[in-house]
């Protein structure tokens, strides 16, 4: 912002390019209907230079053909290394094809624009729609800015991401009063301009809280990942690096996003990224002052319950999961005892939770094996709502995936491979687990717990991770970790590695599948003395 105010003050806003008096190209409505915006993106502040010498046209025209929704243009040139010429010159092209009767896609003006008047500078270049992000202008200019726009009758696609941003997201909206549904597209950004590190529940957490009209932004880098934000509810995803760099993507990635819907998958994610931000909100209320470390609590699944009494105490005492073995251990659950505990804790069987009914947890089937009866009869139970998921543990995706084969076969209807909600467990105990690991995280899946890998046993081994494959492999993702927690290294194991899951089994009980009421209470004391 400081180096474009500067350009602006020596070279105007048209940034010494020479721009049309007057727009020259018809409109396209942005984000008129559902699916991908892609970028054409030479550059960025977090990755460098990503495709510095491509022709926009070019580029554009490959977008077209594969049927994108709209073309993002970086007009930005310090740390983007765009320009007005590319928008100017991406507007002709989609004009002409307009002309032609080709696929025309809308056109976005994506900068940190700061003043009214570079809104009527975008529509004379041809823009149909222009970022605002509500983190960079104060309420007042937003709204100007985007009455601005809605004079034009060009979209204002307003950027959110932190609380303040959808207090004026709201503003802007009452302010346009009844054209706010046609004006106002909402794009949400996974990633963090501070850090630059992307986390895909980001979106998730705050889709419920953004009109109709949302987009997805940044970190979609496979076709998986733009199913993802499709199956959260999203209308549009916005791709840059991915298919600068890899134009080819593109046709892919628009029919991964255009052939997803919102489905069970999704609601469960979401109700996860909720839960995560209301319970890091409390937590922060409800801090102690003794609390010595400046680390968030993660968030507990308690595994392994087999009696009532101990998952209402962990659900009393606050576990956001509660796991169900659905594997031939001692640990293994039956179909009657879940069904009669989910509805006795879902009619207020706790006292607590009686009070509070967004604290009920979560509660998942762990599967090692989609083919076993054990495992049909966990998937069975999440279809119908009991489960709130399945744990998929240390199953390989291409086993998952004959399994989804055989459904769609048998069943023709079924939407086992698009629609069921779940989650990767690895086990990891060497370098090597770590490729599948990333493989998973390459295949569009939001989070992945890891296990420590003992051979012949699947889980609630008591065994720990080592700490230096954590340390070395994890990656930038939040961390979900289980193996040998208990009470006594909780507060160690927190404070090293900051992990947004913590899964407890074994670390917890007297015998396999038989809790200990005093280790669950110790457990939810040490991280609430010691963690914020």
């Amino acid at each position: 912002m400081e180096k474009r105010r500067a350009d602006i003050e020596r070279l105007g806003l048209n940034f010494g390019i020479e721009i049309p008096e007057k727009r020259r190209v018809g409109h396209t409505e942005f984000l008129g209907n559902a699916g991908a915006i892609l970028e054409v993106k030479r550059a960025s502040p977090s990755k460098g230079d990503i495709a510095p010498d491509l022709d926009p046209v070019g580029l554009a025209t490959t977008y077209a053909e594969a049927h994108a929704q709209a073309i993002s243009v970086l007009t930005e040139g310090n740390f983007f290394k765009g320009s007005l010429r590319d928008l100017i010159a991406v507007a002709d092209l989609m004009e002409n094809r307009r002309k032609q009767g080709l696929h025309t896609c809308a056109v976005l003006r994506k900068d940190f624009l700061l003043y009214e008047d570079e809104i009527d500078v975008a529509y004379r270049c041809g823009a149909d729609a222009v970022l605002l992000i509500a983190r960079i202008l104060d309420d007042e200019q937003l709204v100007k800015m985007a009455k601005r726009a809605q004079s034009f009758d060009m979209q204002a696609f307003v950027e959110v991401r932190e609380k303040d941003d959808f207090r004026k997201l709201s503003v802007v909206t009452s302010a346009l009063g009844a054209d706010a549904a046609k004006t106002i597209v909402a794009g949400v950004n996974s990633r963090d301009l501070a850090t630059f590190h992307t986390d895909p529940l980001v979106p998730a957490s705050v889709r419920s809280k953004l009109p109709a009209k949302a987009v997805f932004e940044s970190g979609i880098l496979c076709p998986a990942d733009a199913t993802y934000a499709r199956n959260l509810g999203f209308t549009g995803i916005l791709v840059g690096e991915a298919v600068a760099k890899n134009p080819a993507l593109a046709k892919e990635v628009v029919h991964a996003f255009e052939s997803g819907s919102e489905n069970a998958r999704g609601k469960f994610w979401k109700k996860f990224a909720e839960r995560k931000q209301q319970k890091q909100a409390r937590h922060c209320e409800e801090r102690s002052d003794e609390a010595i470390h400046g680390i968030n609590r993660p968030l507990v699944k308690i595994c392994g319950i087999t009696r009532d009494e101990d998952g209402l105490l962990a659900a009393e005492l606050g576990a956001d999961m509660l796991g169900f073995v659905f594997s031939t251990t001692k640990r293994l659950t039956t179909e009657k005892f879940v069904r009669d505990f989910a509805a006795k804790l879902r009619q207020n069987g706790s006292p607590r939770l009686s009070e509070a009914r967004d604290d009920v947890p979560l509660l998942v089937g762990v599967i090692t094996d989609p083919e076993s009866p054990e495992g049909k009869t966990a998937i069975k139970l999440v279809r119908e709502g009991v489960l709130d998921a399945v744990q998929l543990h240390g199953i390989d995706p291409a086993c998952l995936a004959r399994h989804c084969e055989h459904e769609v076969r048998s069943n023709p209807e079924s939407i086992f491979c698009d629609d069921l909600p779940h989650y990767f467990a690895a086990r990891v105990g060497e370098e090597s687990d770590f490729d599948k690991v990333a493989a998973l995280r390459k295949s569009g899946e939001p989070r992945i717990l890891l296990d420590a890998k003992v051979e012949g046993i699947p889980g609630g081994t008591g065994k720990t991770i080592p700490e230096n494959l954590l340390r070395e492999k994890a990656g930038e993702l939040p961390l979900w970790l289980a193996g040998g927690i208990t009470p006594e290294n909780v507060g160690a194991i927190v404070e090293k590695f900051h992990p947004e899951l913590i899964d407890v089994s074994s670390g917890v009980e007297d015998a396999p599948g038989i809790k200990n009421a005093e280790k669950i209470s110790a457990l939810f004391d040490a991280l609430k003395k010691n963690f914020r």
